[in-house]
């Protein structure tokens, strides 16, 4: 009792111990779209807004609710305040620490482990659970703050093991198998993986307690009905959240299942290397796909081998020694079944991030404790503290790759919050003291483009060129202020220089195309739009110009599908809305327009457009008063509009105000010299006696 009791607190010890500088490091990558960027986190109440995460195909919180109702939480406390959310973030990892310690000591007290390890079985459980808790593979799920989602999913993929073990030892059953239907369920909601829970718990069963799958069923089979209907739970979150993302991205990088399945063998040795030997550890691993035989075939047999071995020492008899019985077997069960979802067939956006090993590197820790045990004996536990210390030591270094310059990442966070202005400060701030850092440069030159200072943004991004040459996404935004500024020639030479760093980057071939629009080369920006389209079939703005290409040739049908593509993407898309009211207009579905310039007015209360177009509509219905105070809005947002000026002139002589028409004539002459509709109705005017 007296262990018991004592063991947890070092547990917590060593975690605080190895994340005690994680507290202040900043936004990281998907971070910025699942907090700054992240609407429904805004308000906990009414609750289903924060657990309607976004879906817009980039945040991690999509289709995980728990985990973005979590952030919500996290904001609510605390605003942008990063502290917090490394201090949720290194709760939620002590706690399944502590869940892993019961776990395990529970587990090498069952009888087939009991002889062996159960003299041993706190000190193995410590050792096990400070080893998982502070190695360095774990960093990217506790520090990078969005990487919640597999601790928390960790966390409860454990519980429900956790409460199942203890419902078999209490005589509360009812009560210990409920809180693990429940922990199943909340972990389906936090993480994907989840969905592997019900069948590890089964394992469990037929491992450790009933040692066999019917005579377990026989046994359990409400807890088994109870967390199979997780089950369902986790088929609406994938319908509706994650998955169709999932596949949009593997489309859009031309990935296909069996080229991922192909790499993952790779991935998977590289796991259990970076287990035994954390280094080299980062935030992208940049790993490639397996095209192949030589790099397909000799980790695909070390895999399969692993694999084959696992079933075969979890058909051994129970009674089997515990090193070759099913014992090990459940720990290779553990290891293959958890990294299955993110380690087979389904290809996701990269093959390889180190927080896919939160729950499997717990097989290897444990298989490592237990396996120093059987042939040291006590001595092993020394060996034990001396590893915790150095993977301690480890995880603190590696805290610090996550360090940010603070004034880098609150800048960040306002800028995506839309307070650009106290962004700025932010920025300028950061590059005052780091001023060699090419990425501060280029972020402060974006939010001073953001916030109209064209020039100054301009500047910034020339150093940040100046400092890194290659810095593909500072020529690209460099290209789009020297064209905002009429630059033309100039912004396409910067726009080439991005494609020919990356030339698989699609936001330069569609600011290039929209240059080269501009310049009158139609065909070669057509080319760059396509070409940006391949690169990403989700691409929106593309669909969008393309569209308003065929739109001016005439082809309306054509244009109309583009534009309505655009939209199924992107329904908020105010200038597709415009735009497709305009084809529709052309086409003669006069209904159908007023319809998409409403929802453009609604989404953009100051376009200037298409209170435009909104008032010709009107006006052909008869209504020449409402038309005339859209035009007049128009003109406010935009004085400059010749065909804003023409059409109110044309509005305001419908409704005999005639000497306001002449007015309004001339003003679109005035900046249209060669508006000829304005030319003919103004001397028809004057011609009049």
């Amino acid at each position: 009792m007296k262990g018991r009791t004592f063991f947890p607190l070092l547990v917590i010890a060593a975690g605080l111990l190895a994340y005690q500088n994680s507290f202040t490091g900043g936004f990281f990558h998907d971070d910025f779209a699942s907090i700054p960027e992240n609407p429904t986190i805004r308000h906990l109440w009414p609750i289903w807004e924060p657990l309607s995460p976004p879906r817009r195909g980039g945040p991690t919180v999509e289709g995980r609710p728990l985990v973005n109702l979590s952030l919500a939480v996290n904001y609510a406390f605390g605003g942008y305040n990063v502290w917090g959310y490394h201090a949720f973030n290194l709760t939620i990892h002590i706690l399944a620490g502590l869940t892993l310690l019961g776990i395990v000591r529970r587990t090498l007290l069952q009888p087939a482990l009991r002889d062996r390890f159960g003299a041993a079985a706190g000190e193995l459980a410590l050792a096990t659970a400070i080893l998982w808790t502070v190695h360095p593979l774990q960093t990217e799920s506790v520090t990078y703050i969005v990487q919640r989602a597999e601790s928390m999913m960790g966390l409860f993929y454990l519980l429900t093991l956790y409460c199942f073990i203890r419902g078999v030892e209490s005589a509360r059953t009812g009560i210990w198998y409920g809180l693990s239907v429940a922990a199943c369920a909340l972990g389906v909601i936090s993480k994907e993986v989840m969905v592997t829970g019900p069948v590890m718990v089964l394992l469990y069963d037929r491992t450790f307690v009933s040692g066999s799958f019917r005579e377990a069923w026989q046994r359990h089979w409400p807890l088994y009905l109870g967390l199979s209907a997780s089950w369902i739970l986790q088929a609406i979150v994938l319908a509706f959240g994650q998955a169709p993302t999932t596949f949009a991205n593997a489309k859009r990088i031309d990935r296909t299942w069996w080229q991922y399945l192909a790499t993952e063998p790779g991935v998977i040795l590289y796991y259990l290397r970076l287990s035994v030997w954390p280094s080299p550890l980062g935030l992208d691993h940049k790993w490639p796909i397996a095209r192949t035989w030589m790099s397909i075939l000799p980790t695909s047999v070390v895999v399969a081998a692993l694999v084959a071995a696992t079933i075969w020492a979890s058909r051994r008899n129970r009674a089997s020694t515990p090193t070759s019985g099913p014992a090990w077997g459940f720990v290779g069960a553990w290891f293959f079944l958890i990294l299955a979802p993110s380690s087979s067939v389904v290809p996701l956006l990269d093959p390889l991030y180190e927080h896919r090993m939160y729950l499997p590197l717990a097989a290897v820790v444990s298989a490592v404790v237990t396996g120093l045990y059987a042939v040291a004996g006590r001595k092993s536990l020394a060996a034990f503290a001396v590893m915790a210390i150095g993977l301690g030591l480890l995880t603190w270094q590696h805290n610090r790759d996550y360090q940010r310059n603070p004034h880098f990442s609150l800048g960040i966070a306002l800028q995506r919050a839309g307070r650009v202005q106290e962004a700025i400060v932010q920025f300028d701030q950061a590059a005052q003291s780091a001023p060699d850092d090419a990425e501060l440069h280029y972020d402060l030159g974006s939010a001073l483009e953001e916030a109209g200072k064209v020039p100054e943004g301009i500047a910034q991004y020339e150093q940040a060129l100046r400092i890194q040459p290659d810095f593909a996404e500072a020529h690209n935004n460099l290209g789009v202020a020297l064209a905002r500024l009429g630059r033309g020639p100039e912004a396409i030479h910067h726009f080439m220089q991005a494609l020919r760093i990356r030339p698989d980057y699609a936001d330069a071939h569609y600011n290039l195309g929209l240059a080269l629009q501009r310049a009158g080369r139609l065909e070669d920006a057509v080319e760059h739009w396509r070409e940006a389209l391949r690169l990403r079939p989700d691409f929106a703005e593309a669909y969008n110009s393309l569209g308003m290409v065929l739109w001016r040739a005439g082809k309306a049908g054509e244009a109309i599908a583009y534009y309505q593509q655009a939209l199924q993407l992107d329904p908020d898309y105010a200038e597709a809305h415009n735009n497709l009211g305009a084809a529709f207009w052309q086409a003669g579905r006069t209904q159908e327009a007023i319809g998409h310039w409403k929802r453009a007015l609604q989404l953009r209360p100051d376009y200037a457009e298409a209170h435009n177009n909104f008032g010709l509509a009107l006006e052909q219905l008869g209504r020449p008063q409402e038309a005339i105070a859209h035009y007049k809005q128009a003109l406010r947002l935009q004085p400059d509009m010749a065909e804003a000026h023409n059409n109110l002139g044309n509005a305001l002589e419908r409704v005999g105000k005639t000497q306001e028409a002449i007015a309004q004539y001339e003003e679109a002459l005035r900046i249209r010299p060669d508006f000829t509709e304005a030319q003919n109705r103004l001397a028809r005017l004057r011609a009049a006696p």
